[in-house]
C-alpha cells in the first residue's frame, strides 16, 4: 500500500482516529474546563468579542512565525555543544514520514509548558479574570481546529469548501515541493502577508523538502 493511501478516507472515520491521540485529548479537556469557568463567571458583554477578534486576527501570524522559527529551527552548536529541540526534531521526522498520524500532531511534551504559558499570558494581556477566560476558551477552539485541520490534510479526506481546498493544497505543497513556502496550516493569511504563498508553477521542487536540509545522523 502507498504511503498516501493510508490513514481514514471520511470524516466518520478521521473524528475516532483523530481522538485517540493524546494532543486532541489535552486540548478538548482544556478547552472544556476552559468553557465551563467562563460560563460560571457568567456577566459576559460585548467586550467578550475583543478578545476573539485580536486572536483571530493574530493567527495566520503566530502560524508563520512558529513553523518559521520553532519548526523549521536548524541544529545550533554552542560553546561546543549541539543544541536541537525536540520540537523541531519531531517535525523533521514529520517531513520525513508525512502519513505518520503520530507525527502529525503537537507533541504531548509541549503541554508541560505551552499550557502554562498560554494562561498566563490570557491573564497578563486582558483586564479581568472574565475576559482572560474568554481568550483562553477562544484559543483553544482554534488550536484544536488547527489540529484537526492538519490530522486531515494528511489523511485521504478531501477538504469542503474553497478555503479549506486551498490550505489543503498549500500544506500538501509545503511538505511535497517546496518547504521554503506555505507555512500557513489553517489560515493563508501569514503566507500573503509576508510574500511565502507564491503561485506554485513559480516554485522550483526543493530536494531538501522532506529532511528540511538536515539529514539524520
Amino acid at each position: 500500500m502507498a504511503e498516501e493511501d493510508r490513514g481514514p478516507r471520511t470524516f466518520r472515520e478521521a473524528l475516532p482516529a483523530f481522538l485517540t491521540h493524546g494532543s486532541p485529548r489535552v486540548l478538548l479537556a482544556a478547552l472544556l474546563g476552559a468553557v465551563a469557568a467562563r460560563a460560571a463567571l457568567g456577566g459576559f458583554t460585548t467586550w467578550d468579542l475583543a478578545p476573539p477578534v485580536v486572536i483571530l486576527a493574530l493567527w495566520p501570524l503566530q502560524e508563520w512565525l512558529l513553523h518559521v522559527f520553532v519548526l523549521h529551527a536548524k541544529p545550533r552548536r554552542i560553546l561546543g555543544r549541539e543544541l536541537d529541540g525536540l520540537v523541531a526534531r519531531k517535525h523533521r521526522a514529520h517531513h520525513r514520514e508525512p502519513w505518520r498520524a503520530d507525527l502529525v500532531l503537537i507533541p504531548f511534551h509541549s503541554f508541560v509548558y505551552s499550557l502554562p504559558i498560554l494562561v498566563g499570558l490570557c491573564f497578563l494581556l486582558t483586564p479581568t479574570t472574565r475576559l482572560a477566560l474568554t481568550a483562553l476558551s477562544f484559543y483553544l477552539v482554534l488550536a484544536v481546529h488547527y489540529e484537526w485541520i492538519h490530522f486531515l490534510v494528511h489523511s485521504r479526506v478531501r477538504p469542503l469548501g474553497p478555503h479549506y481546498r486551498r490550505v489543503w493544497r498549500n500544506h500538501r505543497l509545503h511538505h511535497f515541493k517546496n518547504e521554503h513556502h506555505w507555512f500557513g496550516v489553517t489560515m493563508r493569511g501569514g503566507d500573503v502577508l509576508l510574500g511565502t504563498d507564491p503561485d506554485p508553477d513559480d516554485v522550483p521542487a526543493s530536494p531538501t523538502a522532506r529532511t528540511l536540509g538536515v539529514e539524520v545522523a
